[in-house]
């Protein structure tokens, strides 16, 4: 057994030599010991010792992960080698000797997907998909009966959510508008298609189910490879203004956030309240946020964000392990892109810091003190939701918190949907409209 870990864990000789006696009783006891628990305990001796420059110690602890952390063991053990390989990118700038990598799964970046590949990766868990459904539902109630309507899609999975709300909008839709940003946040999923292809052939789906349809590019000053800083994010929303987006007089404005919010740097100048703030002035008639729930914020210590992330983190990996193959391709390429936000999350701070996770309770809290007023889901919404659920492994379930719509893994909050309206905004007494989840995201873009 700890010569089969060996072999698919991260290795390098000079952290981890042989163990010394001074290790704890403790640490050497949980050689074979597996359990989140104790892989979890083993982490934060290491972030410990890491933020106590004690690099003996964080060697040894290293070595004793080395030998529980697998990338193709149990949900625990895989978790463990991408903590163990954030813990090695930390350590690096402690220790003056370079770290390097076997060649194991996660240990290079994603190529870009096929958009039949990108289907089935939104489809592989309902992580993106039950965003999606709450959303549109929230979506189609708000602009029913309107003429046009232009939606501001702010996400990363490239307007996989729209061929299902152009497929519901019925016999008598309006006209629909989508403008995306030429920037995206530089994480998984790459697409190996451009924007322009993209909006090309949500076109001709829309198109073909009988719907009227533009599609718009906001092209921005910051370039697709920059890694922001707080001036960048700064002139990235100062072109969020009605010209640069070509708002119409006669058209009805959506805005839609997906897994974007996190993004957002929020340290001493709030680049997340400076865009709220941006969204407030362009007078939407509703805001859909959805996001990870769960709180990892540059405030936070290490051992805090070790603590919090390994117990978020394990959600995917547990569920992915109910119904893939220990070595399945698809698998390991999807615990390798939530490896790469453990690296980052745990890794670095500031500028090299891309993602700073934020709980559905505390955007609640934000979103009102910046004006804004929840819209709760009604049950048509809540019957769609539970209807894509089933289609997923049992595990996974549906909670609500005030007005979020809250994913959870067996009983675990995993991500939130949250629609928003300005206050003082006339609230209409929306009716219920039917969005199918059983839409096949893939087909629209095929065609």
């Amino acid at each position: 057994m700890k010569a089969e870990l060996r072999s698919n864990s991260i290795s390098h000789s000079s952290l981890f030599p042989t163990p010394q006696t001074s290790i704890s009783g403790a640490l050497t006891g949980c050689l074979g010991n597996l359990d989140g628990a104790c892989i979890e305990k083993l982490l934060l001796h290491c972030a410990a010792a890491l933020e106590s420059n004690d690099v003996t110690l964080a060697q040894q602890v290293m070595w004793v992960l080395n030998n529980v952390a697998s990338s193709t063991g149990d949900p625990n053990q895989r978790l463990a080698s991408y903590f163990l390989r954030a813990l090695i990118s930390k350590a690096s700038r402690v220790c003056p000797t370079p770290v390097t990598f076997n060649a194991g799964a996660g240990a290079s970046p994603r190529l870009p997907m096929s958009v039949t590949e990108l289907a089935g990766y939104v489809d592989l868990l309902p992580w993106h998909r039950f965003g999606f459904s709450a959303s549109n539902s929230a979506i189609l109630k708000a602009i029913h009966g309107l003429p046009r309507v232009h939606i501001l899609d702010l996400s990363i999975t490239h307007c996989m959510q729209w061929p299902t709300l152009i497929d519901a909008l019925g016999s008598n839709p309006p006209t629909v508008r989508i403008s995306v940003l030429s920037w995206r946040p530089n994480v998984s999923p790459w697409l190996n298609v451009s924007v322009v292809e993209i909006g090309q052939r949500l076109a001709n789906f829309a198109k073909y189910r009988d719907v009227p349809f533009e599609f718009n590019v906001i092209e921005t000053s910051v370039a697709q490879e920059s890694q922001l800083d707080r001036d960048q994010y700064l002139l990235l929303l100062s072109e969020l203004h009605p010209c640069m987006l070509k708002l119409r007089d006669d058209e009805t404005l959506v805005v839609n956030c997906q897994n974007w919010l996190r993004y957002l740097p929020d340290e001493d100048v709030s680049i997340r309240d400076s865009f709220i703030d941006t969204i407030r002035t362009l007078n939407p008639r509703i805001v859909t946020i959805v996001d990870e729930d769960c709180d990892l914020d540059e405030r936070s210590g290490l051992a805090s964000r070790i603590t919090t992330c390994f117990n978020y983190m394990w959600i995917p990996f547990d569920a992915l392990e109910t119904f893939l193959p220990k070595t399945s391709p698809q698998r390991l390429d999807y615990e390798a892109d939530f490896g790469h936000k453990i690296e980052n999350i745990i890794g670095f701070k500031g500028v090299q810091r891309i993602e700073r996770l934020e709980s559905g309770v505390k955007l609640l809290q934000r979103m009102e003190s910046k004006g804004f007023v929840s819209v709760p889901f009604c049950e048509e919404s809540v019957k769609e939701v539970k209807v894509l659920l089933d289609e997923h492994a049992s595990g996974w379930g549906m909670k609500r918190d005030e007005d979020m719509l809250i994913l959870t893994w067996k009983g675990h909050s995993s991500v939130y949907a949250t629609a928003w309206v300005p206050r003082q905004s006339p609230i209409e007494d929306w009716e219920n409209v039917h969005v199918s989840s059983s839409f096949c995201l893939g087909d629209a873009y095929v065609r």
